[in-house]
């Protein structure tokens, strides 16, 4: 692999959400050999080639040092590779995808409302039926890590190949861990989750390879990437403001950083003296840095801006994605 090879997902919600986060940061994915093709290219970042896989197989070629960077959801990552340490890095979470992954029982075991009550139901099913209760889920290595953990070891996986949530009313499984997003799809089936039944609260992912050969090539093209991608989530974040301030501009300029989290960007005006200033204002702090500028010398108008991308000097995240490839 000379460049960086970086994989998505090649169909459904999933792909149409890293394509508007794409565009968004004004990044074009241009799909290769038509729309079967499973190769594509980002435009203006020449360095990437870019792979279409389905989510489930981006995590094992993430595994498999067979990509450099994928995006899919945390669960199947987590799914795939229980311990992600050494193996693959979680570089940033993107803010879609949002599913959980959770255990539900039957409404109708009204009793059983934790964890703990299903450990009693287990035993109890143990012993009147002589065989181990049932769970249906895609997620197995999730399933037996989390029942480890509060103790429950009567229950028997039945690994599920459809639609998981129909399990039980079928009659191949007593209980389910499957993904639920609005808990709807859940309720329809008759299930609930248990109040302490939340595995895993998943979202998309940004992953980086650690298994992968990542020579300088690769490096610099997921730096130009990560780099780009925070610049634009940093801007969306952010106001440009543009005041005049009176005498002792230091003086307020300090107050804006510490009440409004406001920095300085650009400064007119030589020395301790009145001049023009651009600072970068969160935007939820905007009425609070104007409040302090009517109170402290502001003078005019002020005028709040939005701007495409704000890129620091030393990015702390790019700095920390390096780190990661060093261990």
């Amino acid at each position: 692999m000379s460049g960086l090879v970086l994989a998505v997902p090649s169909k459904g919600r999933l792909q149409e959400q890293v394509q508007s986060y794409f565009a968004d940061a004004g990044i074009a994915m241009q799909q290769a050999a038509g729309a079967r093709g499973y190769r594509a290219t980002l435009a203006d970042l020449p360095g990437i080639d870019v792979a279409l896989l389905s989510a489930s197989e981006i995590a094992a070629a993430l595994l498999a040092g067979d990509v450099h960077m994928g995006i899919t959801g945390e669960d199947l990552l987590r799914e795939e590779a229980p311990a992600l340490e050494g193996r693959i890095a979680l570089v940033k979470p993107l803010g879609f995808g949002f599913a959980d992954v959770v255990v539900a029982v039957p409404e109708s075991w009204i009793d059983v409302t934790g964890m703990s009550d299903l450990d009693d139901v287990c035993a109890a099913f143990y012993q009147r039926h002589k065989r181990r209760l049932r769970i249906a889920t895609k997620f197995v290595n999730l399933t037996r890590a989390f029942f480890a953990r509060h103790g429950i070891w009567d229950y028997r996986i039945v690994e599920s190949l459809g639609a998981t949530e129909g399990a039980p009313a079928a009659g191949t499984a007593e209980a389910v861990v499957d993904i639920a997003t609005t808990g709807a799809t859940l309720a329809a089936n008759r299930l609930k989750t248990l109040q302490d039944g939340t595995i895993l609260k998943s979202q998309a992912q940004l992953a980086a390879s650690l298994t992968a050969s990542w020579n300088a090539d690769a490096r610099a093209a997921a730096k130009t990437l990560l780099a780009r991608l925070i610049a634009r989530e940093r801007a969306k974040a952010a106001l440009v403001l543009r005041a005049r301030l009176n005498a002792d501009p230091d003086s307020v300029l300090a107050l804006l950083a510490e009440q409004a989290g406001a920095t300085l960007l650009s400064r007119h005006s030589a020395g301790n003296v009145a001049g023009e200033f651009s600072l970068l204002c969160p935007r939820e702090n905007l009425m609070a840095a104007i409040a302090i500028l009517r109170r402290h010398g502001g003078d005019g108008a002020v005028t709040a801006q939005a701007v495409e991308y704000v890129f620091e000097t030393e990015d702390p995240a790019v700095a920390a994605f390096e780190k990661m490839l060093e261990r």
